[in-house]
């Protein structure tokens, strides 16, 4: 036996309702406590009584008359008549009459009221349960204590596609795919288990049909009878998928604000795209790109001609490549959906793609992921007007066919990715611009030098800001000597670039003038300072540039007295190894960066051993930032100690030790190792200052020449070294020195203690003099003048093969 406790919200409960027995008269024959509780009657003025007499309001006769026939043809009644109180008020009852028979044939009836207001509380609980059960849309299910189905409602059979009564007695779970079910059953046992309601989303896959996703939500709650005993969970369950399917959209959207557009890199920037649409819409995702949109260029229209496949991506974890070589041209043939949304700009939705698609229609198969694509989105990247490519996307794992709501989630997130394509690609350009400016202002090739062995390297920035103004340059001198100069402008792209040539352009004319190297850097910073006022004089600052600035190093070694002077504007001071292995800093007067303008610049000089390392860098090579600059200036050192190796691979060890793959800041590097001109090379002697002495030079002159082997030279230069040291005993004063230097050309020079330049003229037909420089400057290649704190020095240069004469 089974006990079972009854439920404290039904108004007729036993212990609840007042009860009554009439015969078939209607004479009250028995009388229970709970009515003598409920209308004030004791059995005893009761029983024996007619009840529409003794309970029934005089009014209310007619309706309890035709009650009483209902009932005696029906066999029962149910409702709501007005009762007598003994109090004499009226209590609005609720009545339930049901007939009885004896074994002797005689009717009885049970009579059981309670209040109307519970009654008819209770008939609405009992018609809203009913309407959970066959009207709700949401659906219903009951499961008993030991996990089987007891009832659902018609929304949970059109769902499952099962009527009601095929469900009662299944296992919880026994139509969903075994994952699903085990979780379903896992959610029942635990709310029978502790009793706690609970809310949760799920998949609720039909074993019938596995491969369709289906979401819901559902809410499970235990049921227990008035006595506390279990006896079963409820659930509401609702299919959510569709609003799961759009939540997911609005999630892969803000996803997508997050992970397109991270750089400013065109291909980098597809391969966001694809990443973002695999697997969160399609299975399959190809980005083409117009081949113009990759190298930075502005693509045509029409787009005509091969795109550029730049980024493919799919779920098929041993994916073996895509069908052509990143960024190959892929020809797209007439017809086929990317070759119309191409030309058109407009998207195409193929929803449900026919069987066997791929190999009736060739020339749209042989573009797709693999055979088992059903359905296909291509959306064209757009941006400012300008069709930059398509997104192709596929679904073959994935059962559902591309609907409208894709469609239009696809063209907005082509939308965001044309954009950061297209932002991409504007800034590629002028990266590109201003490489190729900075690249065509940089030195393109590295003559050799009688002075010194070269090897220079340079890198660009890798960063958003571009490409910055360093610079380098192996200048060469007058007598043998060579001019060393890096530099770095503040700031970076076209601007920095401009400026860099602009300053170069005017090392190089100072060079020219064999100036000092701290003379030097004072015009360079005289310079500086009038482009800065320029630029503020003519309002070409935009917000954000920086005003011109530029850090200078500029160094000069002789090979003849093996002397270095250099000077330094703000700059890292170079490394010098010698020809043993020690490493030390030049450590030069640090002066200011040019621009700033009323401080001196100081020189230093030093001798330098033949074979020694000096080593000229900007300070993107050891201002790398979160690394500390001592450290890495060590690391410099180390790899400077092995001076008697190649150049290049002393470059490269650098490089190796010090260049990131991906450098902030531009680096400019120049290794340079001292060459020392044979003595044999080199001719030098002190002339005393008399009418004679240009007779001596002469003589002088031609018996060096004729022991190098230069007599077919003898006769110019004769010329030159009279004409100069006849100016200097003219118009100089104190000894003079003249001096033959042969290498890749023969070198005259006169030097004296006077600071007066000459000054080339053309003489008039009747002057008497004032040929001699003219002359001078006929016969040579180059000529020019250069100071020194003693003097000045007179030069001449001319080529080792013939005479120019």
């Amino acid at each position: 036996m089974t006990a079972l406790s009854e439920s404290r919200e039904d108004p007729f409960a036993q212990h609840l309702a007042a009860s009554a027995v009439l015969d078939d008269r209607g004479t009250v024959v028995a009388w229970s406590r709970q009515a003598e509780d409920l209308l004030g009657y004791p059995g005893t003025e009761v029983i024996g009584r007619s009840a529409l007499d003794a309970l029934m309001d005089p009014r209310d006769l007619p309706a309890a008359k035709d009650a009483a026939a209902t009932c005696r043809r029906e066999g029962g009644w149910l409702g709501v008549l007005a009762a007598r109180h003994r109090s004499g008020r009226f209590v609005e009852m609720g009545f339930r009459a049901r007939e009885l028979l004896r074994n002797d044939s005689v009717r009885e009836w049970v009579l059981v009221g309670a209040p109307a207001a519970r009654v008819l509380e209770w008939r609405r609980d009992r018609a809203l349960l009913e309407g959970l059960f066959r009207r709700c849309p949401i659906g219903l299910a009951v499961h008993s204590p030991e996990m089987r189905i007891l009832r659902v409602n018609r929304a949970i059979e059109r769902f499952s596609g099962v009527p009601d009564a095929e469900h009662r007695g299944m296992r919880t779970g026994d139509l969903l795919v075994e994952e699903d079910a085990r979780a379903a059953r896992n959610r029942v046992r635990q709310v029978l288990e502790t009793g706690t309601s609970l809310f949760t989303e799920q998949y609720a896959r039909l074993e019938r049909n596995p491969t369709r996703e289906q979401i819901v939500a559902v809410s499970a709650f235990r049921i227990e009878d008035s006595a506390g005993q279990v006896l079963g969970v409820a659930e509401t369950v609702e299919d959510v998928t569709e609003r799961h399917r759009a939540r997911r959209r609005l999630a892969l959207l803000d996803e997508a604000g997050t992970r397109i557009g991270t750089t400013l890199d065109v291909r980098e920037t597809a391969w966001e795209l694809a990443d973002v649409m695999v697997p969160g819409l399609a299975d399959h995702a190809w980005v083409d790109l117009s081949q113009p949109v990759t190298r930075g260029e502005e693509p045509t229209r029409p787009l005509a001609g091969p795109v550029a496949r730049v980024a493919v991506r799919s779920v098929l974890a041993q994916e073996p490549g895509p069908p052509h070589p990143e960024a190959e041209p892929v020809e797209l043939a007439p017809g086929t959906p990317q070759a119309t949304c191409l030309a058109d700009g407009r998207p195409v939705l193929e929803p449900v793609l026919p069987p066997g698609w791929h190999s009736t229609q060739p020339h749209l198969g042989e573009h797709a992921p693999e055979p088992g694509v059903h359905s296909l989105i291509v959306v064209p990247l757009a941006a400012r007007g300008l069709v930059l490519g398509v997104l192709s996307l596929w679904r073959s794992r994935r059962p559902e066919p591309f609907e409208a709501d894709d469609l239009t989630l696809a063209q907005e997130l082509a939308s965001r990715a044309a954009v950061c394509i297209d932002n991409a690609r504007r800034f590629t350009q002028q990266q590109q611009t201003a490489f190729a400016l900075q690249r065509s202002l940089l030195p393109r090739a590295v003559p050799r030098q009688p002075a010194v062995e070269v090897a220079p390297r340079y890198f660009p920035a890798r960063t958003a800001q571009g490409v910055g103004g360093d610079w380098f340059d192996i200048i060469p001198l007058s007598g043998a000597r060579v001019a060393l100069v890096v530099g770095d402008v503040v700031g970076h792209g076209v601007h920095a670039a401009a400026t860099m040539g602009r300053l170069r352009t005017a090392v190089h004319t100072l060079a020219s003038l064999d100036l000092e190297p701290d003379e030097v850097l004072a015009r360079l910073d005289d310079l500086v300072n009038l482009l800065a006022a320029e630029q503020e004089e003519d309002g070409e600052r935009t917000v954000g540039e920086q005003v011109i600035g530029a850090t200078c190093l500029y160094a000069v070694y002789d090979p003849v007295s093996r002397r270095c002077s250099a000077a330094r504007a703000g700059h890292p001071s170079p490394m010098v190894t010698t020809p043993d292995g020690q490493v030390s800093l030049f450590d030069l007067p640090a002066g200011p960066p040019l621009g700033l303008g009323g401080l001196p610049f100081e020189a230093e000089e030093i001798e330098l051993a033949e074979g020694s390392l000096l080593t000229l860098y900007t300070n993107g090579l050891v201002g790398e930032r979160h690394v500390d600059v001592d450290l890495r200036l060590e690391r410099l050192r180390a790899v400077l100690t092995r001076p008697e190796d190649p150049l290049e691979l002393t470059c490269q060890a650098v490089v190796d030790a010090l260049v990131p793959a991906d450098p902030t800041d531009d680096i400019a590097l120049l290794v340079a190792r001292t060459l020392v001109l044979p003595p044999q090379n080199v001719a030098s002697w002190q002339l005393p200052l008399e009418p004679a002495t240009a007779a001596l030079a002469r003589q002088l002159t031609t018996a060096k020449l004729t022991e190098w082997g230069l007599e077919h030279l003898a006769f110019t230069t004769e010329l030159i070294a009279s004409e100069l040291v006849t100016n200097a005993y003219r118009y100089a004063g104190g000894p003079m020195i003249l001096r033959l230097i042969r290498e890749n050309c023969l070198i005259c020079e006169v030097s004296d203690a006077s600071h007066t330049s000459p000054h080339l003229r053309r003489a008039r037909t009747n002057d008497e003099g004032g040929r001699g420089l003219f002359l001078v400057a006929q016969m040579t290649e180059r000529w020019g003048t250069r100071y020194t704190r003693e003097g000045k020095t007179v030069w001449t240069q001319q080529p080792l093969s013939a005479s120019t004469f």
